[in-house]
């Protein structure tokens, strides 16, 4: 935000020193012009220039009403004639700058159209000045350029579908990026479900192994520990119920197809947290761990506080330029809360820097299970990511 905010005040900056430069050049090419002499008072030329530069300033923010308006000023000041003669052009640079702001945010249609118009105002004015005051090569031999309309139509007319140009390709431009953008970010969200869709296998792997056992147990003792057979019966119900639940959960975000199922690791918890923050402390970045009431969280949720933490943690790493870093996960009440602050420079991950799929990654399994996401800068400086996790206290563990 930063960052963007001071892009555009260097932006306006710009477009004051460049509407002011132009005002200038405009007003001195009019009270000292090439062809006849301009005989209205300063004050009229100086206002023209104003009235056709000025509105400049504010291309960027509103660039079809100022092109309307700039448009409409270089007009007027040409056919009163308050512009000087073998320079005219010039009182349609602004125009053709204003055009070139339009033309880079307007869709086809009104492109075409706020093209037309600014063909057709220089295309009438300008030959309608000359045409009515009579003044050509012949009757102002002393002047220093070629009184002819149609080289000062041709110039203006030339400059301003040139800006037009520019614009249109600056915004194909803008397109295509914003379309890469959309590819990364869905990019980034399949392989995110890809790997959610490998873990799976753990969820599967964990509710089904206990299952084996308990099934194995109740058909040894089924004549002759009743009690026994009955507690791994209840055992089997809960385990195939939860299973069922994180499958479906699970399934919920998985696009169709078949993903490679090598190279899975196990399932990690928040009693893998102590291990991991000792695993990525150092001497530059001293990282605090509380986590209290996490013991009994169901499986995949408990994956889900792990794979938050361990992203947020590589990016406090890769990203935060940090000194300290606080983690927090506190589950009571089915839900389980995740935080992590540092205080780094508080900006989020870039993908221009090679970033940025973490925060979607951790969007994607918060929302899977109907919970919410916020990061953002602290007010106090450093950047901060807090999950909450809503959940079903599970009755079976391990």
């Amino acid at each position: 935000m930063t960052r963007a905010f001071g892009s555009g005040v260097r932006g306006t900056l710009a477009d004051v020193a460049v509407a002011a430069a132009l005002t200038y050049w405009i007003v001195a090419a009019t009270l000292d012009p090439p062809g006849p002499a301009f005989t209205g008072p300063p004050a009229l030329a100086w206002l023209a220039g104003a009235a056709v530069a000025a509105p400049l300033v504010l291309r960027r923010r509103r660039p079809l009403p100022v092109f309307a308006v700039v448009t409409a000023a270089a007009a007027v000041a040409t056919a009163t004639g308050v512009t000087g003669f073998g320079v005219i052009f010039l009182s349609w640079v602004p125009v053709a700058l204003a055009l070139y702001s339009a033309a880079a945010v307007a869709d086809r249609i009104p492109a075409v159209f706020v093209l037309a118009a600014g063909l057709a105002a220089p295309g009438v004015t300008i030959p309608w000045l000359y045409l009515r005051t009579g003044v050509t090569s012949a009757s102002a031999p002393e002047s220093e350029a070629p009184l002819w309309w149609q080289v000062e139509t041709g110039i203006a007319v030339v400059v301003i579908a040139a800006a037009w140009s520019a614009g249109r390709l600056i915004r194909w431009r803008r397109a295509l990026q914003a379309e890469a953008a959309r590819r990364l970010a869905r990019d980034a969200v399949a392989d995110e479900r890809l790997r959610i869709a490998r873990e799976l296998h753990d969820i599967v792997g964990h509710s089904l192994s206990l299952i084996t056992v308990k099934a194995t147990v109740a058909n040894h003792l089924a004549e002759e520990r009743p009690a026994e057979t009955r507690a791994a019966l209840q055992t089997i119900e809960r385990a195939s119920r939860s299973a069922l639940t994180e499958i479906r959960r699970l399934l919920d975000v998985m696009r169709e197809g078949d993903g490679p199922a090598a190279d899975l690791t196990p399932a990690q918890g928040p009693a893998g947290l102590p291990e991991l923050v000792e695993r990525l402390r150092s001497a530059e970045l001293r990282i605090d761990l509380e986590v209290t009431g996490a013991g009994d969280l169901p499986t995949a949720v408990g994956l889900t506080v792990y794979r938050i933490v361990q992203e947020s943690l590589t990016n406090v790493i890769k990203h935060a330029g940090a000194s300290r870093c606080g983690v927090t996960v506190r589950a009571a009440a089915g839900t389980v809360h995740i935080e992590v602050c540092d205080d780094g420079r508080g900006r989020p991950p870039t993908r221009r820097r090679g970033g940025g799929q973490g925060l979607i990654g951790m969007r994607e399994r918060v929302s899977m299970y109907g919970g919410r996401l916020s990061t953002g800068a602290r007010p106090e400086g450093g950047f901060r990511v807090a999950a909450d996790l809503p959940y079903t206290p599970a009755e079976e563990t391990a």
